[in-house]
């Protein structure tokens, strides 16, 4: 599956709002008391975990924005699983330039690698299925687009990215419209013939009731696998079968295994642990000083394994 990168204009008001949220009214005022103005480094971004890349668009924009002369030099891309140890990228460029950005870049592309990472662990244990793993709406307020991006960078799918692109009628809904059958009826007399339609289902007569109106999707929610199977049964390809609920890296297989299109998975977003990614100097550049006698093994040690 190839992987569509964002558009830079859709990365860049999400970088940039970082950058200045870190940066403040003064800006990095550790770097520019410590690190003379023309003082060059080069810098390893380094795995310290086994993971799955994404997020390096914009990392690479957080170094850029701070200073465009700052060179970031891939050795992976996006998509790429990863051992400890393993090189990511180059960072060259004048060092206040680079420590400034750090944080920042690290932050969104550990945050977005484990992303990816979950969701590649769950894409494996649904191997040999029909079924694709999708995100949800759960995601980081205003990081949407970014983390649905790192799901694909896992091999997983996109649901829906907003409540403007597709109509998914939910458990309130039914209650307020008083049934599953109103409730798509209004919804298809409401939207547009290009909108798609789908249903939570919370039982099988639901689910019975679904099919009989036509719908193009029913999300299986909370259901056993043995409900499972049998709601598939029922749906017989006429529409796209979805599960959700109760899924964990133990139980997708098992909820796989039903015959479902889809696992939606709402933690893959809003709680993947971050991938453990590092800055380092090499051992060649931290064998020289800066210019006022300051060890540069100091100010590195001091800089980049400190965690906060």
């Amino acid at each position: 599956m190839s992987l569509a990168p964002l558009p830079r204009i859709v990365i860049e008001p999400m970088v940039r709002a970082a950058l200045i949220e870190d940066l403040g009214l003064a800006g990095d005022v550790t770097s520019a008391a410590v690190i003379p103005a023309d003082h060059q480094s080069s810098f390893l971004m380094v795995a310290r975990q086994p993971g799955t890349i994404a997020g390096l668009d914009a990392a690479e924009l957080a170094f850029q924005l701070v200073d465009p002369t700052i060179a970031v030099t891939r050795e992976v891309e996006d998509g790429r699983r990863v051992s400890p140890g393993d090189t990511i990228a180059t960072i060259s460029g004048p060092s206040r330039g680079i420590l400034t950005g750090e944080r920042t870049a690290l932050n969104f592309l550990g945050h977005l690698s484990g992303i990816a990472t979950v969701t590649a662990n769950l894409v494996d244990a649904v191997a040999g299925t029909k079924a694709s793993i999708a995100c949800t709406r759960k995601t980081t307020p205003g990081l949407r687009a970014l983390e649905k991006y790192a799901v694909r960078a896992g091999g997983g799918m996109n649901h829906r990215f907003a409540l403007h692109d597709a109509v998914l009628i939910k458990d309130n809904h039914v209650a307020i419209a008083g049934g599953v059958v109103n409730a798509i009826r209004r919804a298809r007399a409401g939207v547009g013939h290009m909108v798609k339609i789908e249903v939570e289902v919370d039982t099988l007569d639901q689910l019975r009731e679904a099919m009989e109106e036509g719908v193009d999707a029913v999300l299986l929610d909370n259901m056993t696998p043995s409900q499972l199977r049998e709601a598939v049964s029922i749906i017989d390809g006429r529409a796209i079968a979805e599960a959700s609920g109760r899924v964990t890296p133990e139980t997708v297989a098992m909820i796989a295994s039903s015959g479902i299109d889809l696992v939606s998975v709402g933690w893959c977003t809003h709680s993947a642990p971050t991938l453990d990614i590092g800055l380092d100097a090499p051992p060649q550049q931290l064998s020289g000083r800066l210019s006022n006698g300051t060890s540069a093994r100091g100010f590195a040690a001091l800089s980049l394994t400190c965690r906060r």
